[in-house]
């Protein structure tokens, strides 16, 4: 999920396909073809740092509405690092 001018996005979707992992970058709910989906049986969603959450829940909201989905919700590495402001 993003911007296809976003780079983390894009490199995100990159990564999957070099893995060979079939991938798709949405950046547009509404033009999604849920048609790529079918005899699928297990799909990831991941989103840039720059996606907002709530792209995310309407593509699975999305999703939902067309199949039924059972969502196993993988947390990620929890981030706690504080950068120092630089002194002026």
């Amino acid at each position: 999920m993003g911007s296809s001018n976003s780079s983390n996005s894009s490199r995100l979707a990159e990564l999957a396909k070099q893995e060979g992992v079939e991938s798709v970058l949405v950046g547009n709910i509404e033009s999604f073809d849920l048609s790529i989906l079918l005899n699928k049986k297990k799909i990831g969603i991941t989103a840039g740092a720059s996606a907002p959450e709530i792209l995310v829940k309407n593509l699975i909201k999305k999703i939902k509405s067309n199949y039924d989905v059972l969502i196993d919700e993988m947390n990620g590495i929890e981030e706690n690092i504080i950068f120092k402001l630089p002194n002026i």
